[in-house]
């Protein structure tokens, strides 16, 4: 880790009392040895082996207090047989209909023996048919390839595989008894009077392919893998200090208020409210041809958590293909095809969604994930849609807001009065077709599906889209084409484009590595943007603008970041609502420089954009369905691939559609077949584990190995982050398993091989530190330990593992992220990266952080394992973070010889990765910058909060 770039000497004078240093090292010794009110270094850690879970305090649930619904409480219902007695103080009973007592486990749902493995024979059977048809979608053909090799090899020993093609895997999985909804179909036609002659469409049939809603909502209603993230009763919650907090579905206003509702129905006391989340939006598996266009319909409950529908763990689920009606070119835009493709679309979706009716004014009676029987109340309860969905579920003109009444040339005037279906009915009964169209955005001869259902308003159940609305609307269509347009104004075309090509191709493509980041290097403007693409950017974009254009243009786009991701946070409460509340006020407010400038036209119509305008709804929004993440159309179009582009691409293209919904069926069948068989406890450990644990239980295997081979941390891994579903902690580092090979083993010699002199020093005076009695410090002159006979060891990287429930995390909220130090990163350049360091607990923010660049090593002390990193210190320039951007500025600390200033810490004060990116300034860099080098070469950096939300939570 070279010192590149010296500056001018720094004055290392202690604030206490005045002595004056010669580094900022004795100026930290100093501090540490004789002033006790504060520290330079990170606080001292307890040596551990590095494998040991380490030293870090675990994170505790929740201390939120929950005001819970008092008529709609979901208590557990009387069952006996195939009767339920339904009454409003319901004792849990057994599968007979027997009284258990008070606290009493629910009725078994295990009704299989423990080695029941039906309809496979066995752990080996079942784990080879959920791998080849599950997790590598292995074609036919080499399904029974495989097969023949297998069987070829077992021949020689009389035995032979678990199957003996894929004809014979599919009849298995079909057989299976869990999971199963039934695809069936109708057809829809143009029922209206036909001319001579008649446009094909009229006289045309749409099929329809559908599963019983009802049985869906039941399959999730009876999953067990939901237990323990699932929610029976609507609440409110709150925080200690007495604020309001939105996470998960139930927690909002519309739970609870439904609930009210329901309540005026004496037959609803006591049941539990299942809110029912759908989904829908075209998809293309074909970009080549572009013609083979799906409709997919998928279907949610509210009851389950939010982060169980981000994990994409089967809470999601495909309900139907809806038609796509398509005609000629001439008749494409006649008022009679639109009305007829628009009307379809709710027909279909009323005949549907018509099994759960019944549901809505009676409760039925089902199995819940803990086992016991409730009475169930369905509602519809919230539609994930983008824009163009939006204005054809509630029936509008395009460029209205679907939400409000403002008036389309002025959508951020007026109150913002809320629409209603007893207002829209109102107007289509008292004005014209025109005035409605005009005046009101409504189109009048249209029904919305919502209405053939009991208290459901289509205008109510809209959710908040953070993918399309923001995303990809605000940020992607608007700010980033508006900062095109602004430099072509004010630069001409020429200058515009050298700008955005530094912009691109240098600044962009000059951000350091971090992990899972995506880098640009040959800079955005490619035709194809795909939300990652959009999110990626995100990440980088405001540092790379600014310099190049005015503070009020850098001052929009980092009002809109904080807006984006407070909003996009896991839970919010009152605070986080008004800190979304004021981002969107700055947003508004420097905004019209985009105005100023000409990019967009004087008046309330230059901003009068429907996805720009949502943000002003997002407060009510999340009031009403708590945080978008979990309703947002991104777990939609995640559920396309699975659901429809990976069926299509495994069937033969032709009358594709059978095929696909035959793969889904036998992907659920499986998926329903794996929970079974985990809630048996028939799943523990590898299939490999489990049977020479069954062999040498039968005498037929003399193995001291479990068979279990992982190696977490491991050297060699190159996973830059994952997910985990381990418990919660606040965080944790571990070095990998594996030491790096060909370095010296002597500190004095490994300090010459990495160039690193004051390597020896500062790990003992870092040992000093950490040997050193805290009731009687040791001094200044204090003989420093003898690290001579101390084997050293170097690693390439270290695993942060930490709590981040607003990223893309596992079910205990836990995110993993690889920490490199390599000199050698893919065979390429040398790899350092930053981290941020605990420097205060109590203290909010970056006040209470470090930031440094690491060198990764251990050495044994006394028989004790010290897991260390080489710090290249780095300090803020201010109090606070840069008024334009929002983030805080950094800048490498030089020592009185103008090289970076070192220091070592224990591995424990490094909480986990940070990401710089530098301050580029106003002038264009050179070409031949790069990405490896940026680190090295720049007087300050961003620490940017934006990399992502755990990120952002910490390092405000």
């Amino acid at each position: 880790m070279p010192s590149k770039l010296p500056q001018s000497q720094c004055d290392f004078t202690c604030p206490s009392c005045f002595r004056v240093l010669k580094s900022r090292s004795g100026l930290t010794q100093h501090i540490i040895h004789t002033h006790s009110s504060s520290s330079r270094r990170p606080p001292k850690q307890k040596a551990v082996d590095r494998e040991d879970p380490p030293p870090r305090v675990g994170f505790e649930p929740s201390l939120c207090t929950r005001e819970n619904h008092a008529i709609l409480d979901g208590k557990p219902s009387l069952r006996h047989g195939a009767y339920c007695l339904l009454k409003k103080s319901a004792i849990p009973t057994d599968t007979c209909g027997n009284d258990l007592s008070a606290g009493a486990p629910p009725p078994s749902q295990i009704t299989a023996d423990k080695n029941d493995w039906y309809p496979f024979t066995s752990h080996v059977e079942f784990e080879t048919a959920e791998f080849l048809f599950t997790d590598n979608q292995m074609p036919q053909a080499q399904v029974d390839r495989l097969l023949q090799l297998w069987t070829a090899s077992l021949l020689p020993f009389n035995g032979r595989p678990p199957y003996t093609d894929h004809t014979d895997l599919h009849k298995v999985i079909d057989a299976i008894p869990h999971g199963d909804a039934v695809w069936t179909s109708f057809q829809v036609q143009y029922a209206g009077d036909v001319p001579e002659p008649a446009p094909r469409w009229m006289t045309k049939g749409y099929d329809v392919w559908f599963r019983n809603a009802n049985a869906v909502v039941k399959n999730l209603l009876s999953n067990t893998d939901f237990h323990e993230h699932f929610d029976y009763i609507p609440y409110r919650e709150f925080e200690p200090t007495g604020q309001r907090r939105w996470e998960n579905f139930m927690s909002g206003n519309w739970a609870w208020h439904h609930a009210d509702i329901l309540a005026q129905d004496a037959a609803m006391h006591g049941a539990m409210l299942v809110p029912i989340i759908l989904g829908s939006d075209k998809t293309t598996v074909s970009v080549a041809t572009s013609q083979n266009d799906y409709y997919p319909l998928y279907i949610s409950i509210g009851n389950i958590h939010n982060k169980i529908r981000r994990a994409h763990r089967n809470a999601l689920v495909l309900l139907a293909f809806l038609a796509i009606p398509k005609t000629d070119c001439e008749s494409e835009d006649s008022a009679e095809f639109r009305k007829f493709r628009r009307q379809l679309f709710h027909t279909t979706l009323s005949h549907i969604l018509s099994s759960l009716k019944c549901g809505m004014s009676e409760p039925e009676v089902w199995q819940c994930p803990d086992g016991h029987f409730r009475r169930v109340a369905y509602a519809l309860a919230a539609y994930i849609a983008d824009y163009l969905e939006q204005v054809l579920l509630s029936c509008l003109v395009q460029g209205w807001c679907p939400l409000c009444m403002n008036m389309s040339n002025h959508l951020d005037g007026g109150n913002g009065v809320p629409r209603s279906r007893e207002h829209a009915e109102y107007c289509i009964h008292a004005f014209a077709f025109s005035e409605l169209w005009d005046q009101y955005g409504i189109v009048g001869d249209l029904t919305p599906f919502t209405n053939d259902f009991p208290h459901a308003d289509i205008y109510k159940l809209l959710t908040p889209d953070l993918l399309h609305q923001i995303i990809k609307g605000v940020f992607k269509d608007h700010l980033v084409t508006w900062i095109s347009e602004y430099l072509k104004i004010s630069y001409g075309e020429a200058e515009a484009n050298r700008i955005l090509d530094d912009i691109d191709r240098s600044r962009i493509a000059a951000v350091p590595l971090y992990p899972n980041l995506r880098r640009f290097p040959e800079g955005r403007r490619f035709k194809q943007w795909t939300g990652d693409d959009s999110k990626a950017l995100m990440k980088v974009y405001l540092p790379a603008i600014e310099g190049h254009v005015p503070p009020g243009v850098v001052r929009t786009v980092s009002a809109f970041l904080e807006f984006c991701y407070t909003a996009r946070r896991n839970s919010l409460n009152e605070s986080a609502i008004e800190s979304l509340q004021q981002a969107l006020d700055h947003f508004h407010h420097h905004r019209q420089i985009f105005q100023q400038t000409g990019v967009r036209e004087q008046g309330p119509k230059g901003f009068s954009l429907p996805r720009q305008h949502s943000m002003t709804h997002y407060r009510h929004l999340i009031q009403e369905f708590s945080a978008p993440n979990g309703l947002c159309s991104s777990i939609t179009e995640s559920k396309h691939i699975k659901a429809v582009k990976k069926p299509w691409r495994r069937s033969n293209c032709f009358n594709a559609l059978g095929q696909m919904l035959i793969t889904n069926q036998r992907l659920d069948k499986l998926a329903a077949a794996r929970v079974d068989f985990e809630n048996r406890q028939m799943l523990q450990g590898s299939v490999l584990s489990a049977t020479i644990r069954d062999a040498e239980l039968h005498g037929g295997v003399d193995n001291g190995s479990d068979g279990d081979s992982g190696s977490e941390g491991s050297g060699t891994d190159d996973h830059e982050s994952e997910t985990q579903d381990s418990p919660r902690v606040l965080n944790y580092v571990r070095l990998a398993k594996t030491p790096a090979r060909k370095f010296p083993s002597d500190i004095h010699a490994l300090a010459h091989h990495i160039q690193q002199p004051k390597l020896p020093q500062l790990t003992s005076h870092f040992l000093q530190f950490q040997l050193q009695d805290d009731t009687n410090p040791s001094n200044d002159d204090a003989a420093l330990p003898d690290l001579s006979n101390s084997p050293v060891s170097v690693f390439h990287s270290a695993v942060s593992t930490f709590y981040a429930p607003s990223d893309l995390s596992g079910l205990g909220s836990m995110h993993t992220e690889r920490i490199r130090s390599t000199p050698c990163w893919r065979k390429g350049h040398p790899r350092y990266d930053t981290v941020f360091l605990e420097r205060d607990p109590d203290s909010p923010g970056m006040r209470g952080l470090y930031v440094g660049r690491v060198f990764l090593f251990s050495f044994t002390y006394g028989g004790v394992k010290y897991p260390c990193a080489l710090i290249q210190w780095f300090s803020t320039i201010s109090d606070g973070p840069n008024d334009d951007t929002g983030m805080w500025v950094v800048q490498p600390d030089l020592d009185a010889d103008g090289q970076r200033e070192l220091g070592v810490v224990h591995l424990h004060s490094v909480l986990r990765g940070t990401h710089l990116i530098p301050v580029y300034g106003h002038n264009c860099l050179p070409t031949d910058i790069q990405h490896t080098d940026s680190l090295d070469i720049f007087r300050a950096y961003y620490v940017n909060k934006y990399i992502d939300h755990h990120a952002f939570e910490i390092a405000f």
